[in-house]
């Protein structure tokens, strides 16, 4: 009888060890699990070190403000919206796609864009489209934009001096003109566009070439009534040059 005890016990111990083995190693040869359908609100992409990498969100969980993103705080002046935020190794955002549409009493408004930034910085290139309607009229535009940025730019630096003339501008507009110019000058905020491909709201399908203060200076496009145009443009904006000449 004591020899059948130990045996039981024995057999009892090894069979939970053989459970516990098979169990182990078959999470060990396959981690990945499956899913046929997922209903979710939000997912954040991260590395082993837990760096968020991208985050797929709804509108409601779209951090703006109220969350830190690897340890960074967010823009707090953004709208919500659905899609997706880019991370850098450092952890910096780094572009995003986004985009909405509704209804209102008017019309409607929706739009898309999907941007790439330059380092610690905003965009440098854009593929954006946006569609207003108000009552019998509606304006359509879709382009892909490339932009100058500063060379001293930096995320968190920009949103703190954008809060400061923000203040600033309650109390006196024309010394928070005067302060955000010298900011510019320093190379901490702004930015051009330099390049635009795509249709205006205007109707015009073509390559707009902007300067480096954000000025028109050269456009070849197709307007509206189907007609091929070259026009070049001063520092000023006023035209130089097209082709076909403008009727006089």
């Amino acid at each position: 009888m004591k020899r059948e005890l130990i045996f039981l016990r024995a057999f009892a111990v090894a069979t939970v060890a053989g459970m516990i083995l098979i169990s182990t190693s078959g999470f060990q040869k396959n981690e990945n699990q499956k899913f046929r359908e997922i209903d979710v609100e939000r997912i954040n992409i991260v590395e082993a070190d837990g760096t968020v990498k991208m985050i797929i969100t709804n509108v409601e969980r779209f951090p703006n403000g109220m969350d830190k993103i690897n340890e960074r705080p967010t823009n707090e002046e953004r709208k919500k919206r659905s899609g997706m935020l880019f991370y850098n190794e450092d952890g910096i955002e780094c572009g995003g796609f986004i985009y909405d549409g509704h209804k209102n009493g008017n019309g409607h408004s929706s739009g898309l864009s999907l941007t790439y930034d330059q380092y610690d910085g905003d965009q440098v290139m854009q593929l954006l489209t946006q569609d207003y309607q108000k009552g019998d009229e509606r304006f359509v535009s879709s382009s892909l934009a490339f932009n100058d940025r500063p060379g001293k730019e930096s995320q968190i630096k920009t949103a703190a001096i954008m809060k400061e003339l923000q203040e600033l501008r309650k109390k006196d507009p024309e010394a928070m003109r005067q302060k955000q110019k010298e900011y510019e000058n320093q190379g901490l905020i702004g930015g051009v566009p330099r390049i635009m491909l795509g249709k205006t709201r205007s109707q015009n399908n073509g390559l707009f070439l902007f300067d480096d203060k954000g000025m028109p200076r050269a456009m070849f496009y197709v307007d509206k009534e189907n007609n091929a145009k070259l026009d070049f443009y001063d520092e000023q904006g006023n035209t130089i040059a097209s082709f076909p000449e403008k009727e006089k």
